[in-house]
């Protein structure tokens, strides 16, 4: 585990150090999905700061968990160009490896809650209604503890971070069949 960790966390200084492009990220999933280890590649050049991420007051964001707790996030939560905006991460079936279209989704979150450590998000691990109950639960899990990992490599505070799985209960979707079930599999960034 601890050798997992350092290998990750190497991976991610490489890439830091040679940056990668990015280009716009469509805002509906498609059907082919890419299988690459986005724990080890595509995190992005790290060009944004933390005075572009606001004061922390203003705009609640709202994205489902603790909308209603007072959650005041700044306008770059509302800006569609910024990875901040989105707070689902999308997973493949059976699968809790981070997708790389999320890794700068999760590499901007984590540099807004390293310069905010006042800051807390819950993150919500979900399935789609396939396999059993507990299943879904543990998979659930899993998913929040791989973006939960992420942000710590990125300097997160566990102390920030809490994990919940809702497994199948809470579909964002309803209905059976694979365009309901891929909005299914996800984690929830949800301010507190």
């Amino acid at each position: 585990m601890k050798l997992n960790k350092t290998f990750l966390a190497l991976a991610m200084m490489a890439i830091l150090a040679t940056g990668c492009s990015s280009t716009e990220e469509e805002d509906s999933l498609t059907e082919s999905a890419q299988g690459t280890d986005a724990s080890t590649s595509g995190y992005n050049d790290g060009s944004m700061s933390g005075s572009q991420f606001g004061s922390g007051s203003g705009y609640n964001a709202g994205a489902g968990y603790g909308s209603g707790s007072g959650a005041h996030l700044g306008p770059e939560f509302s800006d569609p160009s910024n990875p901040l905006s989105k707070q689902v991460i999308y997973f493949e079936l059976d699968s809790s490896q981070v997708r790389q279209e999320f890794v700068p989704v999760i590499a901007a979150h984590a540099q807004y809650l390293s310069s905010h450590p006042q800051q807390r998000v819950i993150l919500a691990g979900h399935a789609d209604e396939r396999g059993s109950s507990e299943y879904n639960i543990a998979l659930g899990e899993q998913r929040a503890k791989s973006v939960e990992r992420m942000m710590r490599a990125q300097g997160v505070s566990a102390s920030q971070l809490e994990i919940v799985s809702y497994g199948e209960e809470k579909p964002a979707v309803s209905g059976s069949g694979e365009s309901a079930w891929q909005m299914n599999r996800r984690v929830e960034v949800g301010y507190q």
